[in-house]
């Protein structure tokens, strides 16, 4: 028995070894799977944390963009926000501010028929109403933000002496140049004036239409007209008319400017930055230097 036993120890042993070894490898298989696993997950980490970071550069650099943003403006405006697009531009150099200056009544149709505009600023209250009622001006970013006054202005060198709307009728006026009623808001506060001196019907041969308000000065300056109908801020800025006299403010509707961001714009925040703009401190100093009025001071 001892002998038998003898024999059978070494084989028992050798197959314990065996079994010790397997634990062993199954053992190192394991450890090595879930230190792979680890290694995996470790990478997918690190590649998410680029795509993070370059979101938020991209993010950054969206606030610098370049903006154009286009204002269709009443050619009164001209002078003043050309002084204010010099100040603007300096504050936001990312922002590129282009002005359509045409007659208000232009523009709202220009607007109406999808032409691109950011703002509209114009010189009457009913081109801005009806485009608000179409729903095309934003109407939480609309409102009068200017007054002006309606004069009657002379060439510079003119020895006409002209104190109200009935001296017209005198023999030496030959021409009176007015914007277009339908189309140029100060046109239409002329031809209001006139009405209420029931002179608009019996001055037609002498009255010329033009575009706006700006063509109406050409005319004075020139010598082709004796006298027109412009508003109080154009005869400041130029410099071959002079005043006559000023409308009574009770002869016309009150000559105000509203401002309104088009429903349409690609560039929401830019377009109110700039409303905002508009009212501040700065700016009206600017308009007020021009000859105008604060809104809420109108005539």
């Amino acid at each position: 028995m001892k002998s038998l036993f003898a024999l059978r120890s070494p084989r028992s042993t050798s197959s314990t070894s065996r079994l010790t070894i397997t634990a062993i490898l199954l053992c190192l298989v394991l450890m090595l799977s879930a230190c792979s696993s680890t290694t995996t997950t470790s990478s997918t980490d690190n590649a998410t944390t680029p795509t993070t970071t370059s979101n938020e550069n991209s993010a950054t650099s969206t606030s610098d963009t370049p903006v154009q943003l286009t204002i269709s403006a009443a050619a009164s405006l001209t002078d003043s926000l050309q002084e204010i697009q010099t100040l603007y531009q300096q504050k936001h150099p990312n922002v590129t501010l282009t002005f359509n200056f045409a007659a208000s009544g232009t523009l709202q149709k220009q607007i109406e028929q999808g032409a691109p505009a950011d703002l509209f600023f114009s010189a009457g209250s009913k081109q801005m109403d009806a485009l608000l009622s179409a729903n095309l001006i934003d109407k939480a970013h609309e409102k009068d933000l200017l007054a002006n006054q309606l004069v009657l202005v002379v060439p510079k060198d003119s020895t006409l002496s002209l104190s109200s709307p009935k001296d017209l009728t005198n023999e030496n006026i030959k021409k009176i140049a007015v914007g277009t009623p339908e189309s140029v808001p100060a046109g239409m506060y002329a031809k209001q004036t006139l009405e209420s001196d029931s002179l608009w019907d019996s001055l037609q041969s002498k009255i010329v239409l033009t575009k706006d308000v700006k063509q109406v000065l050409s005319y004075v300056e020139t010598g082709n007209a004796e006298a027109g109908f412009v508003y109080k801020t154009d005869a400041i800025d130029s410099d071959g008319v002079k005043v006559a006299f000023t409308t009574e403010s009770n002869s016309h509707d009150p000559i105000l400017y509203p401002a309104g961001i088009v429903s349409a714009t690609t560039h929401p925040q830019e377009a109110a930055d700039f409303y905002d703009y508009l009212q501040t401190d700065e700016a009206q100093a600017i308009f007020i230097k021009h000859g105008f009025l604060k809104a809420s001071s109108g005539s």
